[in-house]
């Protein structure tokens, strides 16, 4: 009694292996779908849910195994291509990032120069910055203004100054004729009396 409880579990392992072997042998010739389109993950879960672990091994056909091999060596090439292809993607990258750092340090320097210029003027030969150049316009203009006022202030003046001298002429020049037509009048004068005086004489 004791050897056949012993000998049972092994007898219904080697029927139900048997079973199983001869289930898969009968459908050895066709592959399953999730094999042939599925990923890795798919295709490790399928083989797990499918196959049956004896004594610590699991059981796979022979094809299968082939299969999942086949399709694991792929996906590792691919996937080393991938990262070749990733490689080079970020080489490239890395060179237009550099050449973009060299254009924008071009640009950068360009940029100063321009605000540079910008804040520069040509005058009497000479760079000058705006704000000087300002300065001095702004100081010949005040200059200028301040001359034109003193000359302004000046012709006044001396406009006043003529004014009253050609009144101050006016004045002579008529003083001058009434001067000159007393003295007329007074010739006139002393000439009748002379030739009265000297008619006098004649006749005694």
């Amino acid at each position: 009694m004791n050897q056949l409880k012993t000998t049972l579990p092994a007898i219904i392992i080697l029927i139900c292996l048997s079973g199983y072997t001869g289930s898969q042998v009968y459908a050895q010739g066709s592959m399953p779908e999730a094999l042939d389109t599925g990923t890795m993950q798919e295709q490790f879960d399928y083989l797990e849910e499918r196959t049956r672990i004896y004594n610590d091994f699991r059981a796979i056909r022979e094809d299968m195994f082939q299969k999942i091999k086949s399709n694991t060596i792929d996906s590792l090439t691919a996937e080393k291509n991938n990262v070749f292809q990733l490689k080079d993607q970020l080489q490239d990258q890395s060179t237009l990032i550099e050449s973009l750092q060299v254009e924008l340090q071009s640009t950068n320097g360009q940029l100063d120069q321009a605000i540079k210029n910008r804040d520069r003027l040509t005058f009497l030969g000479m760079s000058v910055h705006k704000i000087l150049y300002n300065t001095i316009m702004w100081t010949i203009i005040a200059a200028l203004a301040f001359l034109s006022g003193v000359l302004f202030l000046s012709n006044k003046r001396f406009y006043s100054i003529a004014r009253n001298n050609k009144n101050d002429i006016e004045e002579i020049k008529e003083e001058f004729e009434a001067y000159r037509k007393k003295s007329r009048e007074r010739y006139e004068q002393l000439a009748v009396q002379h030739h009265n005086e000297l008619r006098k004489l004649k006749g005694k």
